[in-house]
């Protein structure tokens, strides 16, 4: 699949090109490959975030008053397409893609002239305070209760699978301000100082043996009035808001071929069952590259469906749920295929998110298989986070019936 670029997108394609020629440096670019994780942790992330920054382009999906970039959604599809093709590290989206586009569209003046900056630049770190431990896809129930006190609200609770809260500075957190008989009428949304008295963090080792995601303790934690975004009790409907760009964000579609690639690149490196054939020759592997690639192709069409509802003005709505469903399980299924193409040499999990992503030097595993352990370990969670599939499934049943 492809747009037919006119004159002036094909030259802001190369444009795009160059830039990544440019600032994409061979340490970032390897950063990001062997990044086993949803995003690649700080000092690579932020790294090409200022690269990003510097070049005007770290919040190019924002409005153009608050420091976007005015691009049409096929502009962005270039930039998203492009960089991922030519192994960009995901800008870490908690700030530039969820909270932010949040305070454009509902927050105070005070908090767009006093985060949005700080968001840009990357002076705050942020990440998600939505999760609990017994409130995950049914987010509504969760407790976690802020009481007004004076000018501030006081925070008691738990939140958890908090990724990369061991490096945020800032956290935007969901809690509940009253008790309604509705339950999504009594939840705000907050944006709370890491650094406040009270705040405990805990790590959580993934599958992978590897520290992304954590608990979040809240004891008693104060936290100024002014950091409530928009009215008490609407904090549903800025959640709402904010998961239709976590769910349909980004170009699925780039992200699965780059995985499919990765996968072709095992199949052309690994012996097959037949002496003298690599898999990529056996018939049965054949015919599953195949049904996968088909499903790469059908998630690129859902991808031109977005773009083409944000260019007439729409939101992503449905087809957001629509594509986050197909496209996390497409990656799980990519990348157990690679596990399995593997075989034996698939079975350690090398945890490679060290400073400088050194690999042991008698680690087991040929180049084409570094990280691929840990990619398909931790992409069991992908059809959990951001709306596990059921609930997905459901959304977009009750929109279609």
């Amino acid at each position: 699949m492809h747009i037919e670029l006119n004159s002036e997108e094909q030259a802001f394609r190369e444009e795009v090109l160059e830039f990544l020629e440019q600032h994409l440096t061979p340490a970032v670019r390897r950063a990001s490959r062997l990044s086993t994780g949803v995003f690649v942790d700080p000092p690579w992330s932020k790294e090409w975030h200022r690269a990003l920054y510097e070049k005007g382009w770290i919040t190019y999906a924002w409005p153009k008053e608050y420091g976007g970039c005015g691009w049409t959604p096929v502009q962005r599809y270039i930039y998203e397409s492009e960089a991922a093709r030519r192994g960009a590290p995901a800008v870490a989206p908690m700030g530039i893609g969820l909270v932010g586009p949040v305070i454009c569209e509902y927050g105070s003046d005070w908090q767009k002239e006093y985060f949005l900056p700080r968001i840009r630049s990357g002076q705050d770190y942020w990440c998600q305070g939505f999760s609990e431990p017994g409130a995950g896809s049914d987010l509504s129930s969760l407790k976690t209760k802020a009481v007004r006190d004076g000018d501030d609200y006081v925070i008691s609770g738990e939140k958890t699978w908090t990724t990369h809260a061991h490096f945020a500075n800032m956290i935007f957190a969901l809690v509940r301000t009253s008790r309604e008989d509705r339950q999504q009428n009594g939840i705000s949304f907050l944006l709370v100082d890491m650094d406040s008295p009270g705040v405990t963090v805990r790590p959580i080792i993934t599958i992978a043996g590897e520290h992304e995601v954590n608990q979040v303790h809240f004891d008693n934690v104060r936290v100024p009035t002014r950091n409530l975004v928009g009215e008490e009790g609407k904090g549903w409907s800025y959640a709402k808001y904010l998961l239709e760009f976590e769910r349909g964000g980004g170009a699925p579609s780039t992200r699965s071929r780059m995985a499919l690639e990765r996968y072709k690149t095992i199949l052309r490196n690994e012996p097959g069952d037949t002496p003298g054939n690599r898999l990529i020759d056996e018939k049965d592997i054949q015919l599953r590259l195949g049904q996968l690639a088909a499903r790469v192709v059908a998630l690129e069409t859902l991808d031109m469906r977005q773009v083409a509802r944000r260019q007439a003005g729409g939101r992503p709505g449905t087809t957001a749920s629509i594509v986050k469903t197909l496209g996390s399980e497409l990656l799980q299924a990519i990348e157990k295929a690679s596990m399995e193409a593997l075989g034996p040499n698939g079975l350690p999990a090398l945890t490679l998110d060290g400073p400088d992503f050194a690999v042991p030097n008698d680690t087991p595993l040929p180049e084409h298989g570094l990280a691929v352990a840990g990619r398909h370990l931790n992409g069991l969670a992908g059809t959990i986070f951001g709306g596990a599939s059921e609930i997905q499934r459901e959304i977009i049943a009750k929109e279609l019936t």
